[in-house]
């Protein structure tokens, strides 16, 4: 029996009969246990329309009240973590402790939007010419999408959602159609929250639901997560249909290892960048940078680490890591395998020979931690976002080589460098072309009150995701410049005032 997912609209599940369905699999296991409607352009100009009635009186709510809401949200999600956890396992196959962090940074931005009566306040000059006062205020875009990716089916949605809808926007999620059941979830906590109906929607399927988002007159702004040719396309498309986009596309993270580095923490740093969620990570560490003479060292360190690591099914305790999300996903990384000896790398470790434990995983989409040596820019294994549990090292002679090696890479999402030099992870972090910087850090994702986001082809657009930037993304700023000729007040109330 496979279970049927289906849109949201309105604040229930949509009963319409879809003309298309995709499988959604247990990666651990091979089989399929769910068929997902995939939204043709009638079912997301519905959900438009619900969102668009929704907002009419979503923008009218007051802050307080929204507030509300948003911190109902807060505690249900956190009440309910664990169900919500064992959804994104279950479809994507990451690890338990591995989807409840997810969760949890997800979480951080719903906190971060429970602050949106600060957030939203203006500005206010007193008497800026002759009893004239000027103000500025924020309001909100109306309806706004979210595209994300498969890799964090609860986070990358919460990046863009809680600030969206506490600003008074209405959403429409589209999620992945290779895990679209978190979204699902998340929005019947929503209703359970309070939300009115239709503020919040979710539509699944592929690129007709996509499309029908970024050309749709009614949506007024698009947030993206995915590759870097599809964020461009993502781009390009909603902005020609006059649409503010922000679009975080690709990477290739490359994590400097300096001589005077600890080596076991640099060691244990690449092995948990490099292999968490199997490597399914835009800020994954997919590129060491081993500057001489650590480059054997430090090679040795990792090897050993890969060979203890515990692969299995994410819903076992003992699995450190999952499969990847699909067959067809798994091939394309190990096509990566053969490419890079090809290429003339050392293929130091090969994760198809790592020993999977647990029961009934043998059609499961498993690859175990590899480890390329020697690798040189032009090889496929260094130039391509590969997403998959593999792991580069380059040796070069010094800290320039590597900065020239980083600065000179299409990407710029995240970085690192490991060093106990300060004046050395100074200089790095000024002179870095990268987005996110981490020191002694191998996954920089700022915190929910910094902003999320690359450079370069790392993202498209002008804002990035939460934080400030956030905010400024779903809002419109307006300025008021008042004159009141002859004073009012109101009756007599003694009452202490309250919001309502």
């Amino acid at each position: 029996m496979t279970t049927r997912i289906t849109h949201w609209i309105a604040g229930r599940s949509w009963s319409g009969t879809a003309e298309r369905q995709g499988e959604v699999y247990d990666p651990a296991t091979g089989t399929v246990t769910g068929r997902v409607d995939f939204a043709g352009p009638e079912v997301v100009d519905e959900a438009v329309g619900a969102a668009l009635a929704a907002f009419q009186d979503w923008r009218n709510t007051s802050v307080a009240r929204r507030t509300t809401v948003l911190f109902a949200f807060r505690e249900l999600l956190n009440a309910r973590r664990e169900e919500l956890a064992a959804i994104i396992v279950s479809e994507h196959g990451k690890v338990h402790s591995d989807a409840l962090g997810e969760i949890a940074r997800g979480l951080e931005v719903v906190e971060y939007a429970c602050g949106i009566p600060h957030l939203l306040k203006g500005g206010f000059t007193e008497q800026a010419s002759t009893g004239i006062d000027v103000y500025s205020l924020r309001q909100p875009l109306g309806v706004v999408g979210v595209i994300s990716p498969f890799n964090f089916p609860a986070m990358v949605p919460m990046w863009f959602f809680p600030i969206a809808i506490a600003a008074g926007n209405a959403v429409v999620v589209k999620p992945s159609e290779k895990d679209p059941s978190a979204a699902n979830f998340l929005a019947g906590l929503w209703r359970e929250a309070g939300l009115p109906d239709g503020v919040f929607n979710v539509v699944h399927g592929d690129k007709a639901a996509v499309d029908r988002l970024l050309e749709h007159p009614d949506v007024k702004a698009v947030s993206f997560v995915g590759s870097t040719p599809i964020a461009r396309y993502v781009y390009e498309t909603g902005t020609r249909h006059g649409k503010r986009v922000q679009a975080l596309g690709g990477a290739k993270n490359h994590m400097l290892v300096l001589p005077d580095a600890d080596l076991d923490l640099a060691a244990d740093a690449a092995v948990n960048a490099g292999f968490g969620a199997a490597g399914e990570r835009c800020m994954a560490v997919s590129v060491l940078v081993a500057v001489d003479p650590v480059g054997d060292a430090l090679v040795e360190r990792i090897k050993t680490r890969m060979a203890a690591l515990t692969v299995g099914p994410g819903s076992a305790p003992a699995s450190e890591m999952g499969p990847l999300v699909t067959g067809a996903h798994r091939d394309k990384v190990t096509a990566y395998l053969d490419s890079g000896v090809t290429d003339g790398a050392d293929l130091t470790v090969d994760g198809r020979k790592h020993p999977v434990t647990g029961e009934g995983t043998v059609g499961g989409f498993w690859l175990g931690p590899t480890l390329f040596d020697r690798v040189r820019p032009g090889m496929s294994v260094y130039d391509d976002e590969i997403f998959g549990p593999v792991l580069s090292v380059v040796r070069v002679g010094s800290y320039d080589e590597g900065l020239v090696l980083i600065n000179g890479n299409p990407y710029g999402n995240g970085t690192a460098v490991f060093t106990n030099d300060g004046g050395a992870a100074r200089r790095f972090q000024h002179e870095v072309e990268v987005g996110m910087v981490g020191i002694n850090v191998p996954i920089p994702v700022p915190v929910a009150y910094y902003s999320f986001g690359g450079w370069k082809s790392s993202l498209f657009g002008d804002a990035h995701a939460y934080g400030e930037d956030g905010v400024r993304f779903f809002t419109r700023g307006k300025a008021v410049t008042q004159r009141w000729l002859d004073p009012s007040h109101g009756g007599i109330n003694l009452g202490f005032p309250t919001n309502q």
